[in-house]
């Protein structure tokens, strides 16, 4: 009989059911998920079957809300603005994150020191660490058009007439959103991939560089395969948060000007609070939210296919 068979057999023999003690300490965790998750989602539900201004009797209209929600236009550029989304969230992050954090591990550590990696990646992670609204505050304030720093250095190296309204403009609102959360996102990745790159075997970069490999063939080979469940990580949780991103749309454009930032959480706020249609906010909402659910689902049981082939 193996070790750990022998272990099962002797907690069997245990009087009563040891894992029914944790119950109760699961108990708040389990009441703060049905008050905050589970009650508002199925309310959430309900709603986008109905019509209600958030005040007064709400009224059932059946599937009105979803026939109009798939036939509307705005509805489809959040989603089409989504994908530009999480390309600044997801796609260039996490590829300049896996260079950087790269050159940080097998460069920078190695000729300059750990203590200067550590600081490249403190600096990096900075926008991670401040409030969205701070991080918002700053970026309006640089990308202003009056009196904003790019315009202000663009007059100062004499090339004002490149000044322009960066973020009210239809033709350059979305571009610089995209740059603004690439700046906060860029720490994230980094972080993670260097925690992974840390279980790496320094043995494995010895012998690639004795067989003659460069840095590119290094990483190609030793580093990419070696963080490939960070990786997931970091693309499952960077694209859920792409899908619901709403601060930074709410704070510096208001989903403007036009549609041209709308993504279909702020849309969703939008039909709640502001034109107070709060059923077909509720269908947008809920469908945003099965989106996220089936994406998850999906990507998770790729996730396992890969690490099984990892094995």
């Amino acid at each position: 009989m193996s070790q750990k068979t022998k272990h099962e057999a002797s907690m069997s023999r245990l009087p009563g059911n040891r894992s029914a003690k944790f119950v109760p300490y699961l108990i708040p965790g389990l009441i703060g998920l049905f008050a905050v998750v589970v009650v508002p989602f199925i309310w959430n539900i309900y709603l986008s079957f109905t019509r209600w201004r958030g005040v007064g009797p709400v009224k059932w209209v059946g599937l009105k809300n979803w026939k109009r929600l798939f036939s509307d236009s705005t509805f489809w550029i959040s989603f089409a603005n989504s994908f530009w989304i999480i390309v600044a969230i997801v796609v260039i992050p996490t590829i300049l994150g896996l260079f950087i954090s790269s050159l940080l591990t097998d460069v920078i550590q190695k000729k300059f020191g750990g203590k200067t990696a550590s600081f490249l990646r403190a600096l990096f992670y900075l926008p991670q660490l401040l409030p969205v609204a701070v991080a918002a505050i700053i970026m309006g304030w640089i990308f202003r058009p009056e009196d904003g720093a790019v315009n202000a250095l663009l007059a100062k190296i004499g090339l004002g007439a490149l000044q322009h309204n960066w973020l009210g403009s239809p033709d350059s609102a979305l571009p610089i959103l995209m740059f603004i959360l690439v700046w906060i996102q860029l720490g994230y990745p980094i972080v993670i991939f260097m925690s992974g790159l840390q279980r790496v075997d320094p043995e494995l970069y010895e012998a690639a560089g004795l067989d003659g490999a460069n840095w590119w063939q290094k990483f190609r080979v030793v580093t990419l395969p070696s963080i490939i469940p960070e990786l997931l990580v970091v693309i499952l949780t960077a694209t859920i948060g792409a899908l619901k991103t709403f601060a930074p749309v709410y704070l510096l454009t208001k989903g403007g000007p036009g549609t041209s930032t709308t993504v279909p959480s702020y849309y969703s706020y939008n039909q709640f609070f502001q034109v107070q249609q709060v059923g077909y906010g509720a269908a947008i909402s809920t469908a945003l939210t099965v989106v996220i659910i089936v994406f998850s689902i999906v990507f998770t049981l790729v996730q396992k296919h890969v690490e099984k082939e990892l094995v």
